[in-house]
């Protein structure tokens, strides 16, 4: 049975990647009047849990744990609030944690190895990092064979690729500072939410 985040990040295709941001509330807010209502707060940011435990009540935000390496970092995520748990990494340790705390895991991997390992240790979406270095092409050659296992390519996305990736068959695209680093955050949301409309 697939999980609630992971049927939201499917729906929606994209997912904005808060990594030691300022006010990450307003951010929210901002991606939120955007249209983006799925959120990664990385754990190497300050006050990350507090961050995540100040959403867990609002309906209208999907809220994510990153950079969970560790067991450890599951548990806390999860205490916090947090919907599921996506890492930079494949760690089995990991994936076992969430599997234990009832979260859903995204592991990342870069190789079709990884991608499949990760699908047979439960993960119930694998992301695929760095993505802008591998290219559409890469995620199209994919899917040929492990075409059942849905994508979520992060690293290097924005407006000019975020598309392509779509269209070649990712499940959903993580974008980071291509939406931080804009003065006007909710116009650059709505942008990425036109782009990815067409896929």
């Amino acid at each position: 049975m697939v999980s609630a985040a992971i049927d939201a990040i499917r729906s929606r295709r994209i997912v904005a990647i808060l990594r030691r941001v300022a006010e990450p509330a307003a951010v929210v807010q901002a991606l939120r009047d955007g249209g983006i209502g799925v959120v990664e707060i990385t754990l190497d940011s300050p006050g990350a849990l507090e961050t995540i435990a100040s959403f867990r009540d609002d309906a209208h935000v999907v809220v994510l744990a990153g950079t969970v390496r560790t067991r450890d970092d599951v548990w806390a995520a999860a205490e916090a609030g947090a919907q599921a748990c996506v890492g930079p990494t494949l760690v089995p340790d990991v994936l076992d944690a969430c599997r234990e705390a009832g979260l859903p895991a995204i592991p990342g991997t870069m190789t079709p190895t990884e991608v499949e390992t990760a699908w047979q240790l439960g993960a119930e979406m694998v992301k695929l990092f760095p993505a802008a270095h591998l290219g559409p092409e890469f995620v199209r050659d994919l899917r040929g064979p492990l075409g059942d296992i849905p994508l979520l390519v992060t690293g290097g996305i924005d407006t000019s690729n975020a598309l392509a990736f779509l269209r070649a068959g990712a499940a959903a695209v993580g974008v980071g500072s291509a939406l931080m680093s804009p003065g006007d955050i909710t116009a650059a949301a709505r942008n990425l939410v036109r782009s990815a409309a067409d896929a």
